[in-house]
C-alpha cells in the first residue's frame, strides 16, 4: 500500500515536499529500502530506539542494493506524526467523516442537476460525459468564484476534491458553477464508501495518540522529544559527504507564507507568475553554477537525481539507436551510484582505485578497451568520496567521450566546487545537485531533499517533464511538475543573498576548514587520502583501524565516546571500513573546529592510556561510552575512572553539555526486533 502524508497537516507547497510511505507484509521486510525504527535495549537493559533498517544500506550493498532510495522525507513524516498525535483517532475519523459527508452532499446535488458522477468515492468526484462547451462554461464560472477545478486535456470530464477546509458555503458556491442540464435523469445510487471497504477495527490505539490533545500537552511532548536530539543548536555535526549547513532564518521564512505554501501543484500557470519566475531563475542560476545548459528541479532527492540523470543519458542513446548499457563506477564514487545505475536498468562495472585514493588508470583503460562499444556512462564523484581532487579528471572524462560515452558527475561534493570550477569545465555531461547539502536546505533528520539535474545542451531535450506541462511526456521522475517546489525557495534565497562572490567564498572556507582539521589531527591520527599538495578537499578520512590492534578499540568506540564530548560522530566506516569521514563545512568557526579537534585529541590520549597499560582494555571510558546522566548520578559507581572523566573530560563541557539519553545500544538485539510496537513514552521513561 502506498500513500502520501500531505493530507496529514502538510501544506501543498506547489507540489512538495511531502513524505510518501508504503506498507508491506513481513515477508518483504528485509527488502524495504527505507528507514524502519525498531526497539532494542542499552547496556543496562533500558529500552532504546534504533534504526533496524536504514537507507544507507545501499551504500554498502552498491549494485546489489534493492533500491537507490537515500533521502527520506523525515521532517515531513514527523510533522504528519504530530498531526496524528494532536488529533488522535477520534478527531481524525471526525474530520474524515465530515469530508465524506460534504462530498456525498455535493455528488447528490450534482446528480439532481443532471450531471453524471462516480458512485463510489471518499473525497473526490469525477463529473463525466461533458461536452467541450460545458467544460469551458463550468471552468470559467468556477474560476470567477475563485475555485480551480481539474480538467485533463482530451478528456470529457472534470474532477474536484473536498478536504477539511471545505465548508457548506463552499459546496453551495461550487454548485452555482454548474447550470442545470435540460436532460435531467434520476440520480444514480450513491454508494460513497462500499461496505466491504468500511473499517471495523480500531486504529491508533497507542497511548501517544490518545493523550496530547491540547496545545500545552503537545508543546511539552514535542519539547520532550526535542531534548533528546543533538542538533546544530548544540554543536558541529561533522558527518562526511553530507554538508550540514546552518540554515538562516531569512531563507526559511518564505516557507510559512500562504502565497507559497498553499498553492496546488496543478494550478494553471497564469495564476502562478511569481512561483514560475523563482523556478525559472533558480534553474538558470544552477545551470550557470554547474556550467551546463539547462536544469530540471523535478527530482525529490539526490538519489532520485542520480536516477534521473542516468535516464536522461539512456533516452539520449535510445534516440540515436545506440545499444549502450554499461556504467563504469570507480570505488571512490558516491555510494548510491551503483544502485542508481541498476535502478535505471543499466549494468555496473567497477573501476579500481589506487592506495592514494585516485582512479587506477590501468584498470580504467582496461575497462574502456573491454567494454568500449557498450559503455553508456562513467559515474564519477568530484572531488571523490575519499576527499581528494583527481588531478587528471579532465583526461578521464575525455577518454569516456572518445569512446562515445557520457559522463555523469555526482554532485554530492559540489560545495568544494561552487565558484572555483564546475562540472561543465571538467568535462561532465550531466550532474545532480543536493540542494539539501550545497544549497542550504535543512537535512531535517533525513529530508526534505531536492536533487535537481543539470545537463549539457545535447541532453536538454531529454530532461524529465510532466503530463501537466506536456500530455505527450513519457519521462517523469516525480508526481509534481517541479518536485518539492516550495523548499526550492530556500536555495533561491541562499543564492541571491550570497551572490557570485559569496558562493565562491563558501567553497573556499569549506576546503580551508577541512584542511585546518587535517593539520590539527595528523599528528594523532593517520589521514587516509591526500592530494598532490598533501591537502584534502572539503572532507577528510582518519584511519582508526590501527587502534584495534594496539588497544582493542574500534571506530564505534570512538564514535560513542564523542557523544560524551558533545559531538555527533563523523561518518563511520564509510567509504572505508574502520575509518571516520569528517566534513566541517563552511558554516563552522575556528573556535568550534578547535573544540572538535581537542575532543578527538583527548580521545587519542585515552587510547594511548590503554596502549600503555594505564587503562583496562575492556573497562575504560571508550568501551563504556556513552555515559548518560542516569549513569553518572547513580549511587553505585563501578568504573575504574572518575565520574568527571566520564561526563566532563574537557572543562568547557561543564558549561555546554548535551547528555546522551541511553547507554551503548545492543545492536544484535535490535536486529531481532525489526518493527517497533510503539510503547508509550511513560512506559519507556527515556
Amino acid at each position: 500500500v502506498v500513500g502520501s502524508t500531505q493530507r496529514f497537516g502538510i501544506p501543498m507547497g506547489y507540489g512538495g515536499p511531502h513524505a510518501a510511505f508504503f506498507a508491506t507484509k513481513s515477508d518483504y521486510s528485509r527488502k524495504v529500502p527505507g528507514r524502519i525504527i525498531g526497539v532494542s535495549i542499552d547496556k543496562s537493559g533500558n529500552t532504546a530506539y534504533r534504526m533496524a533498517l536504514q537507507t544507507r544500506e545501499q551504500h554498502i550493498r552498491k549494485d546489489k542494493a534493492t533500491s537507490n532510495i537515500c533521502t527520506a522525507q523525515a521532517l515531513l513524516a514527523i510533522m504528519a506524526g504530530f498531526y496524528a498525535v494532536y488529533h488522535g483517532p477520534n478527531k481524525i475519523k471526525s474530520i474524515a467523516t465530515t469530508i465524506h459527508q460534504l462530498t456525498h452532499s455535493l455528488a447528490e446535488s450534482l446528480q439532481k442537476l443532471g450531471y453524471t458522477t462516480n458512485s463510489t468515492f471518499f473525497d473526490t468526484l469525477t463529473i463525466s460525459n461533458l461536452s467541450d462547451d460545458q467544460i469551458k462554461t463550468i471552468l470559467t464560472s468556477a474560476e470567477t468564484n475563485n475555485y480551480l477545478l481539474y480538467h485533463s486535456p482530451n478528456r470529457s470530464e472534470i474532477r474536484l476534491s473536498i478536504d477539511e477546509l471545505t465548508t457548506a458555503d463552499d459546496i453551495d458556491q461550487l454548485l452555482s458553477c454548474f447550470e442545470p442540464l435540460s436532460a435531467t435523469t434520476s440520480p444514480d445510487c450513491l454508494i460513497g464508501i462500499p461496505t466491504e471497504c468500511t473499517r471495523s477495527t480500531s486504529f491508533m490505539t497507542q497511548p501517544v495518540f490518545n493523550q496530547h490533545h491540547s496545545e500545552t500537552q503537545l508543546m511539552r511532548y514535542i519539547h520532550h522529544l526535542e531534548s533528546k536530539d543533538l542538533s546544530l543548536v548544540h554543536s558541529m555535526i561533522p558527518l562526511g559527504s553530507c554538508t550540514m549547513k546552518l540554515n538562516s532564518a531569512t531563507s526559511l521564512q518564505a516557507l510559512s507564507w500562504p502565497e507559497f505554501s498553499s498553492i496546488h501543484p496543478f494550478t494553471p500557470l497564469e495564476h502562478v507568475h511569481g512561483y514560475q519566475r523563482i523556478i525559472s531563475e533558480l534553474e538558470s542560476n544552477l545551470a550557470t553554477i554547474t556550467g551546463f545548459d539547462a536544469t530540471s528541479l523535478q527530482p525529490n532527492s539526490g538519489a532520485q537525481g542520480e536516477l534521473a540523470g542516468l535516464l536522461v543519458i539512456k533516452h539520449y542513446f535510445e534516440s540515436r539507436n545506440e545499444q549502450r548499457d554499461i556504467v563504469l563506477v570507480p570505488t571512490s564514487a558516491h555510494g548510491t551510484n551503483p544502485a542508481s545505475a541498476v535502478a535505471a536498468g543499466l549494468r555496473v562495472v567497477s573501476v579500481k582505485c589506487l592506495a592514494n585514493g585516485r582512479i587506477d588508470h590501468d584498470d580504467f583503460n582496461d575497462k574502456l578497451s573491454k567494454y568500449s562499444d557498450s559503455i553508456a556512462a562513467l559515474m564519477v564523484t568530484y572531488p571523490s568520496t575519499f576527499g581528494v581532487f583527481d588531478a587528471d579528471i579532465q583526461d578521464i572524462c575525455q577518454a569516456i567521450h572518445d569512446i562515445g560515452g557520457q559522463v555523469y558527475m555526482d554532485g554530492a561534493n559540489m560545495n568544494a566546487q561552487v565558484g572555483l570550477t564546475h562540472p561543465g569545465k571538467i568535462g561532465a555531461d550531466v550532474c545532480h545537485l543536493n540542494l539539501h547539502k550545497t544549497f542550504s536546505i535543512p537535512h531535517g533528520g533525513g529530508g526534505p531533499g531536492v536533487g535537481p539535474i543539470c545537463v549539457a545542451k545535447h541532453l536538454t531535450p531529454f530532461l524529465p517533464s510532466h503530463p501537466f506541462l506536456n500530455p505527450e511526456t513519457t519521462f517523469s521522475i516525480a508526481a509534481a511538475p517541479w518536485g518539492s517546489a516550495s523548499i526550492s525557495l530556500i536555495s533561491y534565497t541562499y543564492i541571491k543573498m550570497l551572490g557570485k562572490q559569496g558562493l565562491k567564498k563558501a567553497s573556499e572556507i569549506a576546503i580551508l576548514n577541512a584542511n585546518y582539521i587535517k593539520s590539527q589531527l595528523e599528528d594523532d591520527y593517520s589521514i587516509l587520502f591526500t592530494g598532490d599538495q598533501d591537502l584534502v578537499a572539503h572532507e577528510l578520512i582518519i584511519d582508526c583501524r590501527p587502534f584495534k590492534k594496539s588497544a582493542q578499540i574500534d571506530v564505534e568506540d570512538i564514535a560513542k565516546r564523542l557523544m560524551d564530548y558533545g559531538f555527533h560522530a563523523p561518518t563511520v566506516s564509510w567509504p572505508v571500513p574502520g575509518t571516520m569521514m569528517i566534513e566541517p563545512t563552511e558554516s563552522e568557526s575556528k573556535e568550534e573546529l578547535d573544540l572538535f579537534c581537542t575532543a578527538l585529541k583527548q580521545i587519542r590520549s585515552e587510547i594511548k592510556a590503554i596502549e600503555q597499560g594505564v587503562s583496562d582494555t575492556s573497562n575504560n571510558p571508550l568501551k563504556n561510552a556513552p555515559h548518560p546522566l542516569s549513569v553518572v548520578t547513580n549511587d553505585e559507581w563501578e568504573f575504574p575512572y572518575s565520574r568527571d572523566i566520564a561526563a566532563y573530560p574537557l572543562p568547557h563541557l561543564r558549561h555546554r553539555k548535551c547528555w546522551p539519553t541511553v547507554e551503548r545500544i545492543n545492536q544484535a538485539h535490535g536486529d531481532r526486533q525489526l518493527v517497533c510496537q510503539c510503547p508509550s513514552v511513560e512506559e519507556l521513561a527515556i
